[in-house]
């Protein structure tokens, strides 16, 4: 374990922006992480854990520790014909654990995340999902490492205080945990969801009768490939808004306005609203501003065409959010990470 000085963080985040970290160490196994703690640098130093960088809009170099976590490890503590329960390490790749449930013929959901960018260990605290599946439907328990005491704590479904996009973890305990391990817990007996997007449509212009978790999370990674460009072609990070819920009244009213605004139901007495299709509508698909737009294909997804900065894409993002709340009333919140 060395830590390292002065070191471009481009190569660590989907969005491919060039700023620096002031320090930058690489933990491989988790008892680096005891020591890096024991560290000057670590005692008196902003940190920064990172997985994937998938989830971040780097908007200036970061003056303190960059930790990346690199811990791996997949395994089966249980598999029967009801359910299968994984132990996996922050580190992994998320698609690959989804690869290893489907060629496993491990469902319960798990195949409609497929293709999502990320590490595992930053699934639950952002409870990630996609086709109308979340981390909270497959979650048992994570074991993360307490920055201030160094104690490794469990955290069950409940603790972990899951909402949409949120869980406790970028609340009350952001900055005191680094998330070390994930238990998923997959219920094999759980119909397939075929039904959210175009996942149905998918499968049948393929042809596909025999509906397998394998053709669901083929299907996928097909409807993402079409509407998400590839961060290794053109930096970007996925949908950067969250779909905004609103009240049930406030719906009805903009329903009037604008008939063909399409929702989904969410908790008693609020609408979800897609922040892509409220985008849309404000002019902003395909839009290039500088060395930064939104996406042809998708207006959820802001772009960096090669040169842009942090601060470019924050400053589009902002103005994307003021032109929906003039339009619509409704104000847009960052799915992505200013840091």
């Amino acid at each position: 374990m060395t830590i390292l000085e002065n070191i471009s963080l481009q190569p660590y985040n989907t969005f491919g922006i060039a700023a620096k970290a002031k320090y930058f160490v690489e933990i491989n196994h988790l008892d680096e992480l005891q020591a890096i703690r024991e560290t000057t640098i670590f005692k008196h130093n902003e940190r920064l854990v990172l997985g994937g960088g998938s989830n971040m809009l780097l908007c200036k170099d970061f003056d303190g520790l960059v930790i990346k976590i690199n811990l791996k490890g997949i395994s089966l503590l249980t598999d029967n014909h009801e359910k299968a329960i994984l132990k996996v390490a922050a580190g992994e790749v998320w698609h690959e654990l989804v690869i290893f449930c489907v060629n496993q013929n491990i469902g319960g959901g798990i195949e409609n995340m497929s293709l999502i960018p990320g590490c595992v260990g930053a699934s639950p605290m952002q409870n990630i999902g996609a086709y109308g599946v979340e981390i909270k439907d497959i979650f048992k328990e994570l074991t993360a490492f307490h920055i201030e005491s160094g104690a490794l704590h469990t955290f069950n479904k409940t603790q972990c205080e899951f909402g949409y996009r949120e869980s406790v973890f970028k609340r009350k305990l952001k900055g005191q945990y680094i998330i070390v391990e994930v238990i998923f817990e997959l219920d094999k007996t759980k119909p397939t969801n075929t039904s959210y997007g175009a996942i149905q449509q998918t499968l049948d212009e393929a042809g596909i009768k025999d509906i397998t978790i394998k053709e669901i999370s083929k299907a996928v990674c097909a409807i993402r490939q079409s509407k998400l460009p590839d961060p290794k072609v053109l930096g970007n990070a996925g949908s950067f808004f969250k779909n905004p819920e609103i009240q049930n009244d406030q719906f009805q009213k903009l329903h009037l306005e604008y008939p063909q605004m399409p929702s989904f139901p969410t908790i008693e007495g609020f609408t979800k609203v897609p922040a892509g299709w409220l985008i849309e509508q404000c002019g902003w698909k395909g839009k290039v501003v500088g060395h930064t737009g939104v996406h042809k294909n998708q207006a959820l997804v802001l772009v960096n065409y090669g040169e842009a900065t942090g601060e470019e894409i924050k400053k589009l993002a902002f103005d994307i959010i003021e032109s929906v709340k003039v339009k619509f009333g409704i104000t847009l919140e960052n799915e992505v990470n200013f840091i």
